[in-house]
């Protein structure tokens, strides 16, 4: 009899701790309700539109392709305030910020580096972010604009798309000598009668492979769209992965997958679909390493931000960020752009009409304070 107690007394306490863990595990994964921290106001509110944007958790940094003043907004990620607005020669697109010649006993906190900006007139514009000064324009040599940009730290290489050239391509530009070595064309994305170009959309840069990710919204081949994996040496598409949905935002997640901005999650290894999440959304798509979700620039209505669980794959939640207003929309809110601070988790979302409005889950930052 005594036996069988202890037998159950130990079956009792395996299930119980399982259940301990199993509970644990979900609280750890589970999203608190996310709670609205502040506007921040930004010189012309972003009335004149806005485009992409980039949360450096290493200096405590955000960066805004500002288009109505021309510039790039600084916000300090930390203090949630708006420090300065760079000022750009055209207005800017893609953005990025490197650190290139960083040693690990150099001061972290110097906001040194380089923001490498895509403008309006197909160049590249480098900023040194101690001086907040243009010290490098490098032309794509196209014929519009040049937009979303990545870096690939091994080969100190940026990979930019020019989207909207008859003909658009990519241009792979060394960071160390400022100066293009290669381009890769897509004609393949011009097609339908009468033609019109599909674009060329985030790109993503994947240390594991020592690849490239591009998003291709659609081809003559896969006209639901492609991710493309591209060798930054030999500047050849390597693989080719067809979508479902046409993505345009892409973003690298852990487990080796690649997530779209129109929900689609790929194996890197395999190239496979492995599910689409409906409901998503958006041009500028985010992960943040401080909570493993992914964050959406805009959803399908374009004044809301969902976001992803990498760990269930599914969503979570939706932030509502704006107003969609009636016609005529002079005044509506939009958005399409977010990024977010690793360090905090304070997620950064630009609003035309507002200024960029901030968030977080309320128990992480109230476990910060």
């Amino acid at each position: 009899m005594r036996s069988q107690t202890v037998g159950a007394l130990l079956v009792g306490g395996c299930l119980a701790l399982v259940v301990f863990v199993a509970v644990h595990a979900d609280e750890e994964h589970a999203l608190g309700p996310y709670r609205f921290l502040t506007t921040i106001s930004i010189p012309g509110n972003l009335a004149g539109g806005f485009d992409i944007s980039w949360a450096d958790a290493e200096t405590g940094r955000y960066y805004l392709a500002d288009r109505g003043t021309t510039s790039i907004d600084v916000i300090n990620t930390r203090r949630n305030t708006f420090l300065s607005a760079i000022p750009l020669h055209a207005a800017g697109n893609g953005v990025v910020a490197i650190h290139p010649s960083r040693d690990d006993d150099e001061d972290k906190d110097d906001h040194g580096g380089e923001l490498w900006v895509g403008d309006a007139n197909s160049f590249v514009e480098v900023i040194d972010l101690k001086t907040q000064t243009i010290v490098a324009d490098i032309s794509t040599l196209g014929k519009a604009r040049a937009d979303e940009l990545a870096y690939d730290p091994r080969d100190q290489m940026i990979l930019i798309a020019n989207d909207r050239d008859p003909i658009p391509f990519v241009s792979f530009i060394s960071t160390k000598t400022r100066t293009v070595i290669g381009t890769l064309s897509y004609p393949q994305v011009v097609f339908g009668t009468p033609a019109v170009g599909h674009g060329l959309e985030q790109s993503v840069w994947n240390a594991r492979t020592r690849r490239f990710y591009l998003a291709v919204p659609a081809t003559v081949t896969h006209q639901h769209g492609e991710i493309d994996e591209i060798n930054p040496l030999t500047r050849m598409v390597t693989r080719v992965f067809p979508t479902t949905c046409n993505p345009a935002g892409l973003v690298l997640v852990p487990k080796q997958r690649l997530v779209t901005s129109c929900g689609d999650i790929l194996s890197v290894a395999t190239g496979a679909v492995l599910r689409t999440v409906a409901g998503l959304g958006g041009d500028e798509i985010w992960f943040n390493q401080g909570d493993d979700r992914v964050y959406f620039g805009g959803g399908l209505d374009r004044i809301s931000v969902p976001v992803l669980d990498t760990e269930t794959n599914r969503l979570v939640t939706t932030l509502t960020v704006g107003l969609l207003l009636p016609p005529p929309p002079a005044n509506s809110h939009t958005t399409h752009s977010v990024a977010a601070d690793s360090e905090n988790n304070r997620i950064f979302v630009p609003v035309t009409h507002e200024g960029v409005k901030v968030y977080t889950d309320a128990k992480r930052e109230d476990d910060d304070d």
